[in-house]
This record gives C-alpha cells, structure tokens and sequence, in this order.
C-alpha cells in the first residue's frame, strides 16, 4: 500500500487518540484503533515481529526488516500514542480529580457510540455470537466491580502488570489503564513518566513489549478464523466496561497513600440524583449530557476518517 506523508501525519494522530484514552482509567486505545480503521492492520503488524526477522535480516537486509513489520505504520502510531499518552497522562489526572463527572461523561458517550459501530462488524448474529458478547459482556462488567490493590514498586510485579495491561490496551472495551489501577501499578507509571524514572519506564516498556508480541498473535490467529465471534466478544467487552466510566459514582471503600491522600478503592454507579443527595452537590447533569453527546460525536467524527482507506 503506498501511502503519502498527509497519510501517515493521519495515522499519528490516530496514535494520539489512542494514547490519549489508554491515558484515562476506563477507555481502551484498542477501541479508538478499531474506529478509525486501523485495528486489523495494526495487530498483522505487530504479529509479525517475531524471530523470522532475524534471518530477514540476515538474507535481506534491514529494509526487507522494516518493510516485513510495515515499520513506517507502527513508527508513525507509535510517535502520536507516546507523545499522547506523557502529555494527556498529567492532563487526565487533573480532570479526574476535579472534574470526574465532566471527563467520565464525554469518555461515556465515546464508548457508547463504540458500541453500535464495532456491533455493526458482526456479519452474523447467531447464537454463539450472542452468548460471547454476553460473557464478554459479564467478564467485563465483574473486572469493573473488583477493588485496586494499593500501589506497588516491585521490578518484577510492574514487568507483569505492564505485560497485562497492554493486553488490555489493544482490546476495544477493555481498559489497559484501568488494569494498572486494579494491580495497583498505575500509580507508580504515572509518577514515573512525571519524575522521568528511567528505571521504572524501562521495566514498564519492556514488559509491555514482551505482552504485546505475545498477544497480538493470538488476536491475528483469532480475527483470521473466527472473525465473527472475535467482533461479538469485543462488542461484549464495550458493553461491559461502560460500568467503569458511568460519571456518577459512590465511593464505598477507600484507601490512604503514603502521602496521606484518600484514594478510592471500590466504589459502585448510581443515579444523578442519588449523587445530589449523597454528596450534597451539584450532580452537573446537563454539561454531563452535552459531553456524552460530544462524544458520541467524536466517534461518528473518528468512523468517518476510518473510511478513508490509508
């Protein structure tokens, strides 16, 4: 596929899309990915990366390597997710922390517009298609009721909740940051970017990398065999996450940190107006609704750039 400079300045910014939701605690980039139609080429490229390239190399070259992983795709997704994600990181955390209502109810009507178009894929809607989007949908839904872990600063265990969570990352509906907040490493990654821990980000890359050549295979294998079901399952997993990011929630356990700030543990969805009289506050429902409906929008906006075949 020849593509210009314009169309790999759209892939960035793609990228940038996707690292800026796998940035929030409840939005898969996997989701954005698979909006603007990138998904499906996206994992091929990446389940190409494996021990062949060696003698690629060896007999061919370096531009036969780059050229096998479609390297000038994954560099330019690659640019727009890591300048995204170090940026947004700092942002979201703000926004969740004082505006919690406002960021979940835009990221609601983002995933909820999700829904129906990654639904509109399944060619056919049969009964094992149904049954996987609702386990799909449960699995999702109980992974969005367990309670974080507190924070831990283990070499090892961030090897493993980074090889976990960029699983998560790459799967529409399932969040890779809301992961690292259930093995309580998201912390420690987000202090890690802001105080630029070499040591940590490291750890985090290369357990990230190690998950992600692993999975994406099993994601190739299944898109290329079981394509229909695979899209119901991911439907499923959408569903299923909108619990996470539903804008008026009760805390119902929390933690405190080595700073003394209280952080929520396990907190559970309810009604606006039982958030006005629990908290004794304005619940922000019309510029809630406005958000949802901006990002309703902004997946209809992404879907349509999806089109272009680049």
């Amino acid at each position: 596929m020849q593509r210009k400079i314009f169309d790999y300045v759209i892939i960035t910014l793609k990228g940038m899309a996707m690292g800026a939701a796998d940035a929030v605690p409840g939005v898969s980039g996997g989701t954005i990915a698979f909006i603007s139609g990138i998904y499906e080429e996206l994992i091929s490229s990446i389940s190409q990366i494996n021990f062949s390239l060696l003698k690629t190399l060896q007999q061919d070259g370096v531009k036969a390597v780059w050229k096998q992983v479609n390297g000038n795709f994954l560099l330019a997704l690659l640019i727009g997710i890591f300048i995204s994600f170090v940026s947004f990181m700092r942002l979201a955390k703000y926004l969740i922390e004082f505006h919690p209502i406002l960021i979940w109810a835009f990221f609601f009507g983002l995933v909820l517009a999700s829904i129906i178009f990654v639904a509109k894929q399944v060619t056919n809607w049969n009964i094992i298609s149904i049954l996987a989007l609702c386990g799909a949908a449960f699995l999702a839904y109980y992974i969005t009721t367990l309670p974080s872990l507190a924070n831990n600063n283990n070499p090892f265990f961030l090897f493993i909740a980074a090889a976990i969570a960029i699983c998560a990352m790459i799967l529409p509906g399932i969040s890779g940051a809301f992961i690292l907040v259930l093995l309580g490493a998201y912390k420690t990654l987000s202090t890690a970017f802001h105080d630029i821990n070499i040591k940590h980000i490291f750890i985090f890359v290369a357990g990230a990398i190690t998950g992600l050549l692993s999975f994406s295979k099993l994601l190739k294998w299944l898109f290329n065999n079981y394509k229909n079901t695979t899209l119901a399952i991911l439907t499923g997993f959408i569903i299923g996450s909108l619990n996470k990011i539903w804008p008026w929630k009760e805390t119902l356990t929390t933690r405190v940190d080595s700073k003394g700030n209280i952080i929520p543990v396990l907190q559970q969805s309810i009604f606006p107006n039982t958030y006005a009289e629990l908290y004794q506050t304005d619940p922000q429902i019309l510029f809630a609704i406005s958000l949802m409906l901006a990002g309703f929008l902004s997946i209809i906006l992404l879907e349509k750039i999806g089109e272009k075949n680049i």
